[in-house]
């Protein structure tokens, strides 16, 4: 273990390779919860336009955090762990499926798709080449537009924030005269998990959101006294955990071979330009999301354990995005969408962690998680729900790098992060950010500066703009 792992050069332990992994764990296992939640009960209403159980997500994403993060262990020698990326699974469920109207299947094709070119890309070197090439206004602005996104689709699923005929969007009643206690509830264990999150985060305690999201749970079961026939209403039922591995087997293991590559409905309603022009635009955008995630997460947490080399790289960097590649093109199989790099791993690298073993221990506990599936059901969407406002929250931090006084970068920066959630689409967002950088540099004289790549993804968002949408 020292010789593979490099213990004592990298100055730690056994035991606190354990407490790195562990604390990593408890700071993303909330993904387990939310993911399923998303796939099965995208509305919170209890309607299920995928077609695909809570279980066979909770398994589905569990498998593909323990390959993704114990091949970032063993692959990289690097304290990472990974998962169904936040926004990236928001993008799958309300953008590709029930926005475009793809299939769950279809979608997963895209997923396969990303997994296999980002294998090729990483091993030819080029996915980093084509992240340096894109506009750094746009790049900067990516993660702080998907944040405003998933905080959105938090804030929509707790009921917080409902549809309204006049303004499209109104703050939902709070008001106890004209709405009953039980309608206002759920909303307030909403409020109240976020706030001690954030509490709890600032006070820098280890796991803030698992517990938080504990702690909504037993609130909403608490106040459920307070409510009229809250618990005889309530449909609880305790399965063998097995129950999640059977529909994992029937709903979304290899779904994406068995149904993914039939594209007739979506091509008879739509017209086969349309199926290809969105094929690549989407597969496009799930890329390039996943590519800014996993280098802004390695760039950060490697910076934080002083695993950079002589030039400020990321030691094993291309071992460490192979990983990610190799567990999105397995998430697909499975049946969830893009696997990435959690920004979570910076908890375990305050902790101390290291090394790949950290990833390994990791790993370890996301594959006990796999059997607690029934005890992760009772977990109610309106605790879920403050997750994603926080994860959120997390992502805007990228803001304060935009130089807002100078318009050749703010405007295309303002158009990503403005468009992802008005549209409830991280492509459009990007795609008028892109767009606007290229026409405002030609305008303004800074023609020789757009990099060929730009125009080349750049044409592809405006045929898909012209001609799909």
């Amino acid at each position: 273990m020292e010789k593979f792992f490099k213990l004592k050069e990298r100055g730690t332990s056994v035991k606190t390779e354990f407490i790195a992994g562990m604390t990593t764990f408890f700071a993303m296992v909330y993904i387990l919860m939310v993911n399923a939640n998303m796939f099965a009960n995208p509305f919170g209403d209890g309607s299920n336009p995928l077609g695909v159980s809570y279980g066979a997500i909770y398994i589905a994403t569990a498998i593909s955090a323990v390959v993704g993060t114990i091949l970032a262990g063993l692959l990289a020698n690097l304290p990472l762990a990974q998962a169904s990326g936040m926004g990236l699974n928001a993008f799958f469920v309300y953008t590709v499926c029930i926005g475009f109207g793809l299939s769950y299947a279809n979608a997963l094709v895209l997923i396969l798709i990303e997994g296999v070119v980002f294998i090729l890309l990483t091993v030819t070197g080029l996915r980093k080449k084509i992240f340096e090439s894109l506009p750094n206004a746009v790049r900067i602005a990516i993660p702080s537009g998907i944040g405003l996104f998933i905080a959105l689709l938090g804030l929509q699923n707790a009921g917080i924030v409902v549809p309204d005929t006049s303004t499209c969007v109104d703050l939902a009643s709070f008001n106890l005269l004209t709405q009953t206690w039980g309608d206002i509830m759920p909303k307030v264990v909403t409020l109240c998990t976020f706030l001690a999150i954030v509490i709890m985060a600032h006070k820098n305690k280890r796991g803030a959101v698992l517990i938080g999201i504990v702690g909504g749970m037993a609130l909403y079961y608490l106040l459920g006294l307070t409510v009229e026939g809250f618990y005889e209403n309530l449909q609880i039922s305790f399965v063998s955990p097995f129950e999640s591995f059977k529909e994992f087997g029937q709903q979304s293991f290899l779904k994406v071979i068995t149904e993914g590559f039939d594209f007739s409905a979506y091509k008879e309603a739509h017209g086969g330009a349309n199926l290809a022009l969105t094929i690549a635009t989407t597969a496009l955008a799930f890329c390039m999301v996943d590519m800014f995630d996993t280098l802004g997460t390695l760039y950060a947490a490697c910076e934080r354990a002083n695993l950079l080399d002589e030039s400020g790289e990321p030691l094993n960097m291309n071992e460490g995005m192979l990983s990610d590649a190799i567990a999105t093109t397995v998430g697909s199989l499975c049946g969830t969408s893009t696997v990435t790099t959690f920004s979570e791993v910076n908890a375990g690298v305050a902790a101390g962690g290291r090394t790949g073993l950290t990833s390994v221990f990791c790993g370890a506990f996301f594959f006990i998680a796999m059997f607690l599936s029934p005890i992760a059901q009772l977990v109610p969407g309106c605790a879920t729900a403050a997750a994603l406002i926080y994860v959120g929250l997390l992502m805007m931090g990228s803001i304060k790098n935009i130089d807002w006084n100078n318009l050749k970068t703010a405007v295309p920066a303002f158009l990503t992060l403005a468009v992802m959630p008005f549209t409830y689409n991280i492509s459009y967002g990007i795609a008028f950010g892109l767009i606007s950088y290229i026409v405002i540099s030609i305008f303004c004289g800074d023609f020789k500066k757009i990099k060929g790549s730009s125009w080349v993804i750049a044409a592809l968002f405006v045929a898909m703009l012209v001609l799909t949408h």
